[in-house]
């Protein structure tokens, strides 16, 4: 029944995205990731839904990339049908159109479209939008699983990308570099101090594989900031120095960290307060296998903050903090309240808990911990009391002060009306015992009489071990107990039983008066038994300990080799060997390494050359700046020969004075240089010959191309005029205060600029912004716009409709009763403005809110940009104006650029006209 509402469901489906209506294929699209997002299968729908992937509706056809990005690998064949139109979405102008085809793209998995994907990863990997380049470094992963072969290619597009200083692209570009090439360390070498200045503005995921990989990095490029932390034994320090004044030296030379080392301590700190616990946990790691000793207690709170989050976030930082408080106690017993036991705790955290308490354990705070215990013990979750009376042991065993107050305690649980308590009791006393039988035979005798209450088999083995083991403390009990054995040999536990062999063997070669006959029977017992464990034992036993003709010489050291004193046990913390792993990985938790490990090497003995992660910040080649020329300097070129060439051809025909006088240009603009470098000067006077003969070529050329003398005075002059009206643009008080007629500032011009060399930037480096507001500012409120309310903000980002525009961001709502059809912006709008109109929205529903993207151009200026927004009914007036901020371009200058441009400006204040009278 209900898979047969399922298909009638399916029908409406169809037959709404086969209707020429784009509102029913949006519905239709909407139900359809609805189900997809309930584990709904809906792939019976792919004919019907993919027929809608050149729809002009971009929410219906981000909508449909959707359902073929989770659809495109299990219907191969039907999502090569559309491939064409996927390419063709790749050159969409929306970025979410770009990026989602992409992506459906690379979740084809079929060899033949390989090169395609290859070649559009390429081109979008030059996106100008942030998103799509981002969604390229995703593809990258998809295309190295589906053809290996193409690591070098992919090698290369991960490395432009890594270049890129956008905080969108950084996270995923990282993990392409670590699932296709995380040996190539010299990739990230000019990337590093990008990397760590950007890690705080980075996606929270994105955080945690760059903090990660860089984790690694630094474990190959860094000298090991251990070393002054290291105590040498006393003693080992005198053997190994010669004399006291070498010791002088050596210690003269105290370990300095790399300032590359510090600034990835420096730039991951802040991000401990980070409300992610993945980025939290990457953090801690990093300090752990990176920071000095003394700087690691700073991620003990960041820790133990964690710990209130939830039961699976404890699981996992308690599990690091088990593998830290092993080697570094004192970072967390300030703290140990925060690991006392919670009733409400799951088995596996009081465990853990239990873990970490016991590592913490030392002479001063023994006492308290034992009481913990002591509350512990008498829990109703067996398996946690279990594993409190083995951390009783464990403290018993590294704290000798309170070794004989832990064991009288353990006897006491013998008494515990709980089996598992007693026989967790048992197994640990005897560990104990062993380091100290001989004062403590009065236990083992209170144990014996124990034996028959107890049924546990692991206890009743351990017991029968200790009687076997210390039978010359207890002669009379011992055999007694193995009597008691022969009676029910036959009904206990395989590891019961050969504990019972071993006890007869070993009263046959001390007291073998009493217990030959008993021997003898349990011998013949094990020699018919079911198990061949059990057979196997007791064959071996009867040739070691009973002699016959056939016995070799091996019975003769049966006492010896059945009684050597036993070494006593190590109790030690099952975390002790984690430490192998790095902290907060996968491997870590499981005590194993998992698939796709990578471990992290040793700290090299000498640090590597710091010079590969130094990059060189080339200037953009500009055009002559302004300032005065200054005559007597030899020439040097400013432009390189190509480009002198192209634009002296270029405007050479239109005048000949600028053609002309671009040697002279040239000179000015190196006499400047030469002033400051003297280097400058040596270097311009040894030109090569092929130099010389261009500049030749060129000054034939251009004489070939003067005009006439009083064309090229008028050229001249009106040349002069148009830079004299780009300086008056600096300053508003300048054309205030300026008076003059056309001919006084003509006078002025041939006056003043004929000394004036004009220098403009050729070419500027883009930077992404330092701040981007969220706050919108109102366009137009729902009371003018009769229920359309609309807000607007500047978004900081390269215009994707065009280079010389401006990108906003607007949010339309509906604070109406009713739907508001068609909203757009008029065709009559935007006088003396280029504004790219977002696409008209089919309807905003009541309470409903919509953003869409716009571009305006504002011409370089602060005046406002009015348009109509209109409804299907209304239209309503309304403006955007810039602030000056939000027409200015981000750019990266050096430090000497930046003087440049400042003794520009100063120089164009200093400039003042005076009107003639």
């Amino acid at each position: 029944m209900l898979n047969h509402c399922f298909l009638c469901r399916n029908e409406d489906l169809k037959e709404m995205l086969e209707s020429s209506k784009e509102s029913l294929k949006l519905e239709a699209m909407k139900r359809i990731v609805g189900l997809i997002a309930k584990g709904k299968n809906a792939s019976e729908l792919f004919p019907a839904v993919v027929k809608n992937v050149a729809s002009k509706n971009i929410e219906l056809k981000k909508l449909v990339y959707v359902y073929l990005v989770r659809y495109a690998e299990e219907q191969q064949d039907l999502a090569l049908l559309s491939i064409s139109t996927f390419q063709r979405a790749l050159k969409d102008p929306n970025q979410l159109i770009r990026a989602s085809a992409l992506r459906v793209l690379s979740s084809i998995r079929v060899p033949i479209i390989v090169p395609i994907m290859m070649l559009s990863i390429k081109e979008a990997s030059t996106d100008l939008s942030p998103y799509v380049r981002k969604t390229a470094a995703h593809a990258i992963q998809k295309l190295y699983s589906l053809d290996p072969d193409q690591k070098e290619h992919l090698i290369e597009v991960i490395e432009k990308l890594l270049k890129d200083k956008s905080t969108l692209v950084a996270g995923s570009v990282v993990m392409a570099f670590e699932e296709v090439c995380p040996d190539r360390i010299d990739l990230i070498h000019k990337n590093y101090r990008k990397l760590c200045n950007l890690l705080v503005d980075v996606e929270e995921w994105g955080q945690v594989v760059i903090i990660h990989m860089l984790t690694r990095y630094a474990r190959t490029q860094f000298v090991s900031p251990w070393r002054e932390d290291a105590v040498f034994d006393e003693n080992s320090e005198k053997a190994f120095y010669d004399s006291e004044e070498e010791r002088r030296v050596d210690q003269s030379k105290p370990y300095i960290m790399d300032p590359d080392h510090r600034l990835l301590l420096r730039n991951t700190k802040p991000l401990l307060q980070s409300r992610n616990t993945a980025v939290v946990m990457a953090v801690s790691q990093l300090y752990w296998h990176l920071a000095p000793k003394h700087e690691l207690s700073i991620i003990t709170k960041s820790l133990v903050r964690l710990l209130r989050s939830h039961r699976e976030v404890q699981y996992i930082v308690l599990q690091n903090i088990a593998t830290m408080s092993i080697q570094r106690k004192g970072m967390f017993e300030p703290f140990m309240k925060s690991f006392y036991v919670r009733s409400t705790d799951a088995t596996h955290i009081k465990t853990l808990k239990l873990e970490i308490l016991t590592n913490l354990a030392n002479e001063a705070n023994i006492s308290t911990i034992l009481r913990e215990f002591q509350t512990y013990v008498k829990s109703q979750d067996k398996a946690f009391a279990a594993a409190t009376i083995q951390a009783i042991g464990r403290c018993a065993t590294n704290i000798s002060e309170v070794t004989d107050t832990c064991l009288n305690g353990l006897v006491l649980l013998l008494s515990n009306r709980d089996e598992t308590v007693v026989a967790e009791s048992v197994v640990v006393i005897k560990k104990l015992l062993q380091t100290q039988p001989s004062q403590h035979s009065d236990i083992i005798k209170h144990m014996a009489k124990l034996f028959d209450n107890i049924t546990v088999s692991m206890a009743r083995a351990s017991i029968l071990w200790l009687m076997g083991e210390y039978c010359e403390h207890v002669p009379k009990i011992a055999p007694d107990v193995l009597r008691k054995m022969a009676k029910t040999f036959t009904s206990e536990e395989d590891i019961v039983k050969l504990q019972t062999v071993n006890l007869a063997a070993k009263l046959y070669l001390t007291n073998s008066k009493q217990t030959k006959l008993l021997t003898q029977y349990i011998l013949n017992l094990g020699k018919y038994d079911q198990s061949y464990d059990i057979r196997d034992r007791t064959r071996f036993i009867r040739q070691l300990i009973v002699p016959n003709e056939k016995s070799g010489a091996l019975s003769k050291y049966a006492r010896r080799i059945l009684m050597a004193p036993k070494p006593a046990p190590v109790l030690q913390s099952a975390f002790k060997d984690r430490d192998r792993f790095q902290l907060g990985t996968l491997s870590h938790s499981l005590n194993s390494q998992a698939n796709g490990y990578l471990e992290l090497s040793d700290w090299p003995a000498v640090a590597p050359d710091q010079s590969v992660r130094i990059v060189e910040v080339v200037e953009p080649a500009g055009a002559p700046v302004f300032g005065k020329s200054k005559p007597g300097k030899s020439d040097e070129k400013f432009y390189s020969d190509s480009e002198e060439e192209e634009e002296e051809e270029e405007e050479g025909s239109s005048s000949e004075d600028s053609s002309s006088s671009s040697s002279s240009e040239e000179s000015e603009s190196e006499s400047e240089s030469e002033e400051n470098s003297d280097d400058s000067n040596k270097s311009s006077s040894s030109q090569s010959d092929s130099e010389k003969k261009k500049k030749t070529l060129k000054n034939k050329k251009l004489q070939q191309q003067k005009p006439d003398s009083k064309d090229r005075y008028w050229s001249h002059a009106v040349t002069k005029f148009f830079l004299m009206h780009i300086v008056l643009s600096f300053s508003n008080q300048f054309v205030a205060n300026c008076r003059c007629s056309l001919l006084c500032l003509y006078v002025f011009l041939v006056c003043q600029f004929d000394t004036v060399s004009w220098h403009v930037r050729v070419s500027l480096q883009a930077s992404s912004p330092v701040f981007v507001p969220e706050t919108s500012r109102e366009l137009l409120h729902r009371m003018t716009g009769k229920g359309l309310s609309a807000q607007y903000r500047f978004t900081r980002q390269p215009c994707i409709y065009g280079n010389s525009m401006v990108s906003l961001q607007l949010t339309l709502s509906n604070s109406s009763d009713q739907a508001l059809e068609n909203i757009h912006i008029s065709e009559k709008s935007s006088t003396g403005r280029d504004i790219h109109r977002f696409n008209a929205s089919g309807g905003l529903r009541p309470q409903a809110s919509v953003t869409v993207s716009m571009g305006v151009d504002f011409n370089d200026s602060t005046q406002a940009a009015n348009f109509q927004l209109c409804t299907k009914e209304d239209e309503f007036s309304v403006s955007i104006q810039p602030a000056v901020g939000e027409l200015l371009l981000p750019i990266t200058m050096s430090e000497a650029d930046f003087t440049k441009e400042q003794t520009i400006l100063s120089l164009c204040s200093e400039i003042v006209v005076f009107p003639l009278n």
